[in-house]
């Protein structure tokens, strides 16, 4: 369950309001608001405010009064050339926050992403509840030999099943520790009455990775694009991916000629070194290059093969 009856009435309640507002608002991202993302198995991410739109970054880099120019197009023409040259601090005008489920292995690889504001949920102050990641059959893979941070082979047969039941029997047994020392349910009521029951900032040490955690995440776009730069590409670990993927579908909503420049300029283009930007300029004169004599590296070679394969 990705979120509680509880939360579920609250984001009922709260998308059954409506404010009257001289700020500027992006009617595709009101519609999305306070909405839960499901992801993974019983995580989500949603959009709980935001600040700013396209017009905004249009304005920042103007220092204008107005909102942008009368013509769409000469805004996204703007915009692309931020973009293009790398004149960021236009997109650090627009700011969003998220509610974000996450297993808590996926948070500590989050967290590296130090550019945001983070409150997480406190497992001093609350009791966690008893849910845990457990990943599908496609995302049992063994080690790459290639990556030593990355997936090869799919696990099959016994050895998945095997795998699957370690990871819950572990998880499993972790929290049915983790009650006893607190002795205490989420519910608030007692294990045994005659016991005290360990402090939860110290009963939580006891629980899996794969448990859930939550935070509120706040940073402004320009952060957010650098975020999804990593995350949302396909060498990125499969649970934080899935993550940054609906993220950046909000963000398709919320600046979408931000996004279209991200999408050309970031992810669809490519950066060259100085060597690289030689060979490429050395085969359309028409020499012969190979990584012998180009230069570079046998990895940053095949780097730039990938960039230049026809699709």
């Amino acid at each position: 369950m990705s979120v509680t009856p509880e939360q579920a009435a609250e984001i009922e309640a709260l998308r059954a309001q409506s404010q009257t507002t001289r700020r500027a608002t992006v009617p595709a991202l009101e519609a999305m608001l306070y909405q839960p993302l499901p992801l993974l198995d019983h995580g989500f991410v949603r959009v709980i405010d935001y600040m700013g739109d396209d017009a905004a970054v249009v304005q920042a880099a103007r220092v204008s009064y107005g909102r942008g120019t009368k013509k769409v197009s000469e805004d996204r023409g703007l915009i692309n050339y931020l973009m293009r040259h790398r004149h960021t601090t236009p997109f650090e005008m627009c700011e969003i926050k998220y509610h974000v489920k996450l297993p808590i292995f996926v948070a500590r690889q989050w967290i590296r992403h130090r550019t945001a504001n983070v409150n997480e949920y406190s497992a001093r102050y609350s009791i966690l509840d008893k849910e845990f990641y457990l990943p599908g059959p496609e995302q049992l893979a063994a080690q790459s030999n290639a990556n030593r941070q990355g997936r090869g082979d799919l696990l099959t047969g016994a050895e998945a099943a095997r795998v699957l039941e370690l990871l819950k029997r572990d998880a499993s047994q972790a929290y049915d520790s983790y009650e006893e020392m607190l002795n205490e349910r989420p519910d608030g009521s007692r294990v045994d009455e005659d016991r005290s029951g360990l402090a939860r900032e110290l009963a939580r040490m006891n629980l899996t990775l794969n448990y859930y955690t939550q935070w509120y995440w706040k940073t402004d776009l320009l952060n957010l694009l650098h975020f999804l730069s990593l995350r949302a590409d396909s060498h990125a670990q499969y649970e934080i991916r899935v993550y940054a993927e609906a993220m950046l579908e909000t963000v398709k909503n919320w600046v979408p000629a931000c996004y279209e420049a991200f999408m050309e300029y970031r992810v669809g283009g490519a950066s060259l070194s100085a060597t690289a930007l030689k060979c490429v300029r050395r085969m359309l004169a028409g020499e012969s290059v190979d990584q012998a004599n180009s230069g570079l590296s046998a990895r940053e070679w095949r780097e730039l093969q990938a960039v230049l394969k026809p699709e």
